[in-house]
C-alpha cells in the first residue's frame, strides 16, 4: 500500500510471531476463541455486558489479537466483548480512521444480524499509543456512540519521535503524519465528542504525552477526565503470557526469569484492574 513506512514490523523486533492466537480456556465456561468478522478480530464472552473497541500502536496495531492477547483476553474474562480493528501504519491517518470506522460499522452489523451480540450495549474505545490518536480522531470526525474512551500512553509526536525503533526506518520514507500534532490538537479541542475519558500514563515511558492530552480534555469536558499513573513502560499493555519453567536444578537464570515474569504480570494486572474499575466502579472485586 502506498504510504506504508518501510520498516520491519515492530513485532518482529520484540520477537513476536503474528499468527492467529491460540484458544485459551476461561476459569469457568467455554474456550476463548478469536474470530475474524468483517475484517476485525472479535472475542466474545458468554454474556457480554459492554463492547470494547481496541486499537493498538504503530505497526503492532496490524495484529492486536496477538500482540495484546493477554491484556484483551483478561478484559473479556470480565464480561466485555472485544472488537479489535487492525490497520496499516501509513502517514495518512485520515484514511486509516475512515477504514477503521467502516470496518467497525460492518462488524457491528454482522454481529447484531447473527445474534452474536445484543444491540444497544455500551461501547467503549480503548487505544494504546497511536491507537489513542485514532480514537480521538474517530470521536472528532464521526458521530459515534461511545460511553467513554480509555487512552493508554497517548503519543502525538511526529513519526520519527512517536515510533520506537525509528532508527530502522528507510531514509526515503515519508515521516509526516496527517494530521500533524498541531492539527490533531485543534481537531480534538474543537470537535471531540466523547465526554468520559480514562487516561493512563506509565512511570517509565519517554514517548508518553498524556499530561498534554489531559489538559486539553479537561478544558473541553471539565471534571470528566480521570488520569491514572501506573508502574510500567510503553510496552506494558503488550505483556505476554510468560511461561517460565525452572529447570531441574534452579539456577540464577531461573531466578532472573521468574523475577521478570513477576514484574511483567504485576504491572499488567495493575493496568487490567485499573481499566475494569473505571469501566464499572460499582463492581465488587
Amino acid at each position: 500500500m502506498a504510504g506504508i513506512l518501510s520498516v520491519p514490523l515492530w513485532s518482529s523486533l520484540v520477537g513476536l510471531e503474528l499468527r492467529s492466537p491460540p484458544h485459551r480456556t476461561l476459569t469457568a465456561g467455554p474456550p476463548m476463541i478469536w474470530q475474524k468478522v468483517a475484517g476485525n478480530w472479535v472475542l466474545l464472552p458468554r454474556h457480554p455486558i459492554a463492547v470494547i473497541h481496541f486499537l493498538g500502536g504503530a505497526f503492532i496495531g496490524g495484529a492486536p489479537q496477538t500482540t495484546y492477547q493477554r491484556f484483551l483476553e483478561s478484559l473479556c474474562e470480565q464480561g466485555y466483548a472485544i472488537i479489535t480493528t487492525s490497520f496499516d501504519t501509513v502517514v495518512d491517518h485520515f484514511g486509516v480512521v475512515d477504514d477503521i470506522a467502516a470496518k467497525f460499522a460492518a462488524v457491528q452489523t454482522e454481529l447484531h444480524a447473527t445474534s452474536r451480540l445484543k444491540r444497544f450495549l455500551p461501547v467503549y474505545g480503548l487505544g494504546h499509543s497511536m491507537g489513542c490518536k485514532l480514537h480521538l480522531m474517530l470521536g472528532s470526525l464521526y458521530k459515534i456512540e461511545r460511553a467513554g474512551n480509555i487512552l493508554i500512553s497517548f503519543n502525538n509526536e511526529r513519526a520519527e519521535q512517536a515510533i520506537p525503533f525509528s532508527e530502522f526506518l528507510s531514509p526515503d520514507a515519508p515521516l509526516v503524519f496527517r494530521p500533524s500534532p498541531n492539527e490533531t490538537q485543534r481537531l480534538v479541542q474543537e470537535h471531540y465528542q466523547v465526554r468520559r475519558n480514562l487516561l493512563v500514563k506509565f512511570s517509565n515511558d519517554s514517548l508518553d504525552q498524556t499530561p498534554k492530552l489531559a489538559s486539553l480534555l479537561e478544558q473541553r469536558f471539565p471534571g470528566m477526565v480521570v488520569v491514572q499513573r501506573l508502574s510500567g513502560n510503553h510496552l506494558t499493555p503488550m505483556g505476554p503470557d510468560l511461561n517460565w519453567k525452572a529447570g531441574e536444578n534452579f539456577t540464577p537464570f531461573d531466578a532472573v526469569g521468574q523475577w521478570i515474569r513477576q514484574g511483567v504480570y504485576r504491572e499488567l494486572r495493575q493496568l487490567e484492574s485499573t481499566v475494569v474499575r473505571w469501566l464499572d466502579p460499582l463492581r465488587v472485586s
